[in-house]
């Protein structure tokens, strides 16, 4: 039996590998159109390559997943986080947890992951041809005939698609030809590009726990936010990106959000606990005044963008002064203008539509001996590990060549 992978990503990988594991005596090759493997791999994580997130419900593991929810929770059920875990311990890779819950390598190095997936296509003899890039596919009676230009051509009995989204509709032309539907991708996990707001003077603040919600919408997120000399990013951010991708994208990335500071439950909560703080600080300076969760460069803008003088005592402040403090700290809006993408982490959401995937096998519902993983199907997750769980756990069923 031959089987051909295409894609040298991490689902790819993933896949070449379980269906060699599955399957000794059949002929393995992962077809890569670059000069590279694992791209992602390397680069995730800042170069130390944010593995999979230590979320071990698979209930609340879903939730992370703004498409592909229900699809995933079948899948899950046969590979999850502790799988994936399990799976690199066996092979001498531990990993360990940060406090947000994202799990790396104890080397803090994406090259070890690299290192471990191609060591182990070099143990089961899995063959890797880079530079070849897939012309068109001839449906034959029992299997594929795989064209790469140039009369060079290669007849398969099982092929798994795993080449990551597209940034394009095109991009997904040939598959759409063998009759599956597309979702039309549009960009996911990007930062706000807010070129007309003077807070990206504060570039390198974070914000350790805030609510944003983009205006006219119900839209919102919470975590930690990075102010940035183009805009913001950070968890809060990245989320909220990928949950509103198609709703902010129909708005050509041109809307408004509201920033809720100190992520307050409600205004009484805050005007109680401001009264307090204000109350203890009589004599204190609003510059000094010392606000849990709001960074000292920030509460210093945040009294310039109010026009209030930050050498006024606490105890002088007016009740119409309060209440412009609360509102700014709750309710502090920012016109959004335009994004900014990870461009080798780049995140679509999109791709082969899940309802022409059978979530138990990842084989198509289309054409027989066809499976899907990784980001080529309408998966994406937030950041956090989310999209390698994805890619882990679809590339490790399509590898089972179950029908």
């Amino acid at each position: 039996m031959k089987v051909a992978v295409i894609g040298a990503g991490a689902a790819g990988f993933f896949a070449a590998i379980a269906a060699k594991e599955n399957f000794p005596d059949a002929r393995v090759i992962i077809y890569e159109k670059s000069t590279k493997v694992l791209s992602k791999v390397k680069v995730s994580g800042g170069g130390r390559c944010n593995v999979t997130h230590a979320c071990f419900q698979i209930g609340e593991l879903v939730k992370f997943y703004p498409r592909g929810s229900r699809f995933l929770k079948k899948a899950f059920s046969q590979f999850n986080t502790q799988h994936t875990v399990n799976w690199f311990e066996e092979r001498g890779i531990a990993l360990k947890t940060e406090k947000d819950g994202r799990m790396f390598p104890q080397s803090d190095s994406s090259q070890t992951i690299i290192d471990c997936l191609i060591g182990e296509t070099e143990r089961l003899g899995i063959a890797i041809k880079k530079q070849s890039s897939i012309a068109g596919i001839v449906l034959l009676e029992n299997g594929f005939q795989l064209d790469f230009g140039l009369g060079n051509t290669i007849v398969v009995d099982k092929l798994i698609v795993a080449t990551g989204g597209a940034p394009k509709l095109e991009g997904f032309n040939w598959l759409k030809q063998l009759g599956h539907h597309i979702e039309p991708p549009v960009p996911s996990l990007f930062t706000f590009n807010m070129p007309q707001e003077p807070v990206k003077k504060l570039m390198g603040t974070v914000a350790p726990q805030v609510r944003v919600k983009i205006q006219g919408s119900k839209l919102l997120a919470e975590g930690p936010l990075l102010i940035t000399h183009w805009g913001m990013s950070g968890p809060a951010v990245l989320k909220l990106s990928a949950f509103g991708a198609k709703e902010l994208a129909e708005k050509n990335y041109n809307f408004r959000i509201q920033v809720n500071w100190m992520n307050a439950a409600s205004e009484e909560f805050l005007r109680r606990n401001l009264s307090s703080i204000l109350e203890g600080n009589r004599n204190t300076k609003l510059t000094n005044l010392k606000m849990e969760g709001i960074p000292k460069r920030l509460w210093a803008f945040l009294l310039d963008k109010l026009e209030l003088n930050p050498n006024q005592v606490c105890g002088e402040l007016s009740k119409k002064k309060i209440n412009r403090i609360i509102n700014v700290l709750l309710n502090d809006e920012y016109q959004v203008s335009g994004k900014t993408t990870f461009k080798e982490e780049f995140v679509t959401c999109g791709g082969i539509s899940l309802a022409d995937v059978n979530p138990n096998t990842m084989q198509s519902r289309v054409v027989a001996h066809l499976y899907f993983a990784g980001e080529v199907l309408d998966v994406d997750g937030v950041t956090g590990g989310f999209n390698f769980q994805n890619a882990w756990t679809t590339g490790y069923i399509a590898g089972k060549l179950k029908s």
